[in-house]
């Protein structure tokens, strides 16, 4: 890997919406962008270069679930991440916040940072500030994320301030471990550092956690601790008081977000980036996202069906099987369904935003918003 810089270009806009790239020293990141969530170094059922050919520049892995198994040592030993999985493309790492909060009675919360028994063998870890960095420097990660406190809402005002005053000062501390890593050759100056806005729903919370991170001068920013409960149109009024407050020359990324409303709203309030398990998921359940809203394909109406998944699509499995075939597969438990189904929802979620893409290129986003909004989330007629 270079150690060219990493910076965010715009390309345009309309209305909130912007048209830009994310420059890595791995390649560059079209935005709007969608990275498929390959939580242990997989995307579940997918070939690495499956997810490639749908059109993904960009997947993203957890700090986590890889400390665990294997060992962020051990990948390293192995050459990194990007050898490890045979994925030559960035790779965006999350701290592992999300899931430590997940643990529930299996952890333990302080200054220091987050004591937690392992969900596989019960064996205990500190996840400090610190130790997150490290661990993502290991990985190879090229874009990091600093760990945060993520709490579930809804929640009480004062609890929110106190994860978001943590959280900040957490951010402070990786990007110091960020600097140490890079004077002892373990981090290139390409490697980027995201700092997480917290602060629950509270619009002055959200102000304040903003100010503060942008006040460490990041190479980009995400929008952290939604999607947790709190229900779309809260999201979305969180956002409104939010994206104002983040450098418009930088990348801003929405975690773990969401239906393809959820993309399309939150790309006209100003956001850049999304992952979520979803579209993988929901397909190895049996439930597909085609441009003509939903389609439950273990419904009885299509164990006869023979059209394709969805004729619009270019994918392989949404052309070149029937829906009678994808439905018993999926009745039948074999794996190939599961495979089939997540090829194409993956496939989907990146045809999804080039769409959105070239819609603001051309400057008739709101007119797509418009279209596709509701249709997309309600189920095929």
């Amino acid at each position: 890997m270079s150690t060219a810089p990493f910076y965010y270009r715009a390309l345009g806009s309309d209305g909130g919406a912007r048209l830009g790239e994310v420059v890595t020293p791995r390649g560059i990141i079209r935005t709007p962008a969608f990275m498929p969530v390959g939580t242990v170094a997989t995307v579940k059922a997918l070939y690495p270069n499956q997810v490639k050919q749908a059109g993904a520049d960009i997947l993203l892995a957890n700090t986590y679930h890889l400390m665990l198994r294997p060992g962020a040592e051990r990948v390293h030993r192995l050459g990194g991440l990007h050898t490890f999985m045979r994925w030559d493309g960035p790779i965006l790492t999350d701290s592992g916040g999300f899931q430590v909060m997940s643990l529930s009675g299996l952890r333990k919360m302080s200054e220091q940072g987050v004591a937690f028994q392992s969900h596989l063998d019960g064996s205990r870890h500190m996840l400090t500030p610190e130790r997150a960095v490290e661990i993502q420097c290991l990985l190879g990660s090229d874009i990091i994320m600093q760990l945060d406190e993520c709490i579930e809402l809804p929640a009480e005002p004062a609890r929110a301030q106190q994860a978001m005053e943590l959280s900040l000062r957490w951010a402070d501390r990786c990007k110091a471990e960020l600097g140490r890593q890079r004077d002892k050759g373990l981090a290139s100056e390409g490697q980027a550092l995201f700092g997480i806005v917290q602060g629950g729903t509270d619009a002055a919370l959200r102000k304040r956690s903003a100010e503060g991170l942008v006040a460490l001068d990041l190479p980009g920013y995400a929008v952290g601790g939604l999607a947790v409960g709190e229900g779309q149109e809260l999201m979305l009024a969180t956002l409104d008081v939010t994206t104002p407050y983040l450098p418009a020359h930088k990348p801003r990324y929405l975690m773990g977000v969401g239906t393809p409303s959820d993309l399309i709203e939150a790309v006209a309030r100003g956001i850049d980036m999304f992952d979520c398990v979803m579209p993988t998921r929901s397909g190895r359940h049996g439930q597909a996202f085609t441009w003509n809203g939903r389609v439950n394909i273990k419904n009885a109406k299509h164990a006869e069906d023979l059209r394709p998944l969805d004729e619009r699509s270019a994918c392989p499995a949404c052309r070149d099987y029937s829906r009678a075939y994808l439905h018993h597969l999926l009745k039948s438990g074999e794996y190939l369904g599961a495979m089939l189904m997540s090829w194409a929802n993956t496939w989907f979620y990146q045809e999804l935003m080039a769409a959105m893409r070239t819609a603001i290129a051309e400057g008739r986003f709101e007119a797509f918003r418009r279209e596709y909004t509701d249709r997309l989330n309600r189920a095929e007629p």
